[in-house]
């Protein structure tokens, strides 16, 4: 299994001889509703779409995930795997192969990977989206991604995982709450899977932002006293930090 993360929520997942790109942002700038006097965000340093892509998987509906200018410039006939709010936002744009999952549903490619979903953040009062457990069914390797920190009670009763995509520090808006959760709420996801890695999401990597409300977000904590906290519960989990665009190997157990 081998990680790629691209700044912000996106990553290249390569498992299984498979290219899964999650929750892609490649292509112009961040903004919510087009409120760029808001929120906006631009990158410092813009990649190419990764090529040779098997899936796209989305985890929210919402731009910073189903992020509509990359959407629009990748291919249309790459098949689709997402939240019933992503693949909403994939149907307009015209996409060919649109695979939506409730939570507890399951995807298989070709025998060889199953996409899980779980339950994620909440968005508004009334929709969750989802999470997503990646598993490699030749050699028992797996991945389990929360863009936001909203982890399911219902992955206490999951199998070990190898690695773990979540944020790492706390965000939060003052007298409204946190937006992202890290810190505490990534220990205990880490007490029920047991990862041997976990590595931070969320973060900004090489882009720049703008905007009214950043002038509100306060972060929390940092990765060291996350290392400290797993220390400190007996927990042999490794952070890894990543680095944009730079790829992360893990070795299948034997």
């Amino acid at each position: 299994m081998q990680l790629t993360w691209f700044d912000s929520n996106s990553w290249l997942i390569e498992i299984a001889d498979k290219r899964i790109l999650l929750d892609p942002w490649f292509v112009g700038s961040l903004t919510f509703g087009n409120l760029d006097w808001l929120f906006e965000g631009k990158k410092l340093n813009p990649q190419p779409i990764p090529e040779n892509i098997d899936f796209i998987l989305l985890s929210q509906g919402l731009e910073d995930h189903a992020h509509p200018p990359t959407l629009k410039e990748l291919d249309h006939s790459i098949p689709v795997i997402g939240s019933e709010n992503a693949g909403k936002v994939c149907k307009e744009f015209g996409y060919e192969k649109i695979t939506t999952l409730s939570h507890g549903e399951s995807y298989v490619i070709d025998d060889k990977i199953e996409i899980k979903a779980v339950k994620g953040s909440p968005v508004g009062p009334t929709l969750v989206e989802n999470g997503y457990i990646i598993k490699d069914l030749t050699n028992g390797d797996s991945l389990y991604y929360e863009p936001h920190g909203f982890h399911s009670q219902n992955l206490q009763t999951e199998e070990r995982i190898k690695a773990i995509i979540t944020p790492l520090t706390n965000v939060k808006i003052p007298l409204v709450g946190p937006v992202i959760k890290g810190q505490k709420s990534a220990l205990e996801v880490c007490q029920w899977l047991k990862p041997e890695y976990i590595l931070p999401t969320a973060a900004g990597g090489d882009i720049e932002f703008k905007g009214f409300l950043i002038n509100l977000l306060k972060e929390e904590g940092s990765l060291d006293s996350f290392r400290s906290m797993l220390k400190e519960a007996n927990l042999s989990t490794q952070v890894i930090e990543p680095k944009p665009y730079e790829a992360v190997s893990f070795a299948v157990n034997v």
